[in-house]
């Protein structure tokens, strides 16, 4: 059913870390103006590139400090035709912008890889539209058009796949799929959810799944969460239990707030919530789901919350394996 040349290694089983909320941490933390929230737009100044490499070493030095691997995500989630145009971008100067984020990881993979943490370099694909809302549905086929761009600059930028986050609804999703794979490039696709666990879309996460792996041969590689905290989906895998949908999906960015999409999107203030309790909202889900294997988070985490999360799913494999 999945691409079985792309070898990819978090698809053994072993812990792989990602970033937190990049955003949220370049707004919040570091100063930066972030217009529709594009992160992409720093790698045109030395200040942007600086903070960016500042970003991804120390996230990056968790996972080595700790002996797993990594996942390098590209600071390309506004980085299609749309927002590129908003920004003042033009289709050339945007996938110029793409090529330079994936060099940026793959200087980094160069410099900071080892044996014992390999790293992978994935290219971000957004929603075209709100990720907090579903907006205008698209078609699977115009879903695939709009993306094609982007997702052919990975394939050229020798991204080792691609990882679509905060999807909203399985028609985008499946389109982006199809593009990946007239790629040939590898993709992932993260849905987000509400509160009470569905899609803004209305969807549930087992017909979202069920959608795109029905429509594509099953073609993506996995699925992960993105964008909620895990109160909002906890129940919905629990009742699952064994479902074929939940043993797809292999990955989990939360948030660091149990707040609902409508209530971040007027707070003023960033949540960052409690790094302990979400480490161990993720040692719960592990030890009892243990596929699930990608670990980073989403808006208002930062390093803090990755070495928690990291720190109690390891304490949860040594529990597993004595």
């Amino acid at each position: 059913m999945n691409n079985q040349n792309s070898r990819l290694p978090q698809l053994d089983g072993g812990i792989f870390l990602t970033d937190g909320g990049i955003e949220t941490t370049l707004i919040f933390q570091d100063g930066f103006d972030l217009p529709f929230f594009a992160a992409f737009p720093l790698l045109r100044t030395g200040r942007g590139l600086d903070a960016l490499r500042r970003y991804y070493r120390r996230y990056a030095s968790i996972a080595l400090e700790r002996g797993v691997g990594f996942v390098l995500e590209s600071a390309t989630w506004r980085a299609s035709a749309d927002w590129g145009a908003l920004l003042g971008y033009s289709a050339s100067e945007l996938a110029a912008a793409n090529r330079d984020a994936l060099e940026l990881l793959h200087d980094l993979r160069r410099e900071l890889a080892t044996e014992r943490t390999p790293m992978v370099v994935s290219g971000c694909v957004g929603p075209r539209g709100d990720g907090y809302r579903p907006g205008a549905v698209m078609t699977p086929a115009a879903a695939q058009a709009y993306h094609a761009a982007q997702i052919r600059v990975f394939a050229e930028a020798r991204a080792d796949l691609a990882t679509a986050i905060t999807m909203t609804t399985s028609a985008e999703a499946i389109g982006i799929v199809r593009a990946a794979r007239a790629e040939g490039l590898p993709v992932v696709i993260s849905f987000t959810v509400e509160t009470d666990g569905q899609l803004p879309s209305g969807e549930t996460l087992p017909e979202a799944v069920a959608a795109v792996d029905g429509e594509t041969d099953g073609a993506a590689e996995y699925f992960m969460i993105n964008c909620a905290h895990p109160s909002h989906f906890a129940g919905v895998f629990a009742a699952a239990s064994d479902a074929g949908w939940v043993r797809r999906i292999r990955g989990i960015r939360a948030n660091a707030s149990t707040c609902s999409h409508a209530e971040l999107d007027e707070a003023t203030a960033l949540d960052s919530g409690d790094p302990i309790e979400l480490g161990q909202w993720y040692r719960s889900l592990r030890g009892r789901f243990h596929q699930l294997s990608v670990l980073g988070g989403c808006c208002g985490t930062d390093h803090r919350h990755i070495e928690r999360i990291c720190d109690a799913c390891l304490a949860e494999e040594l529990e597993r394996a004595s």
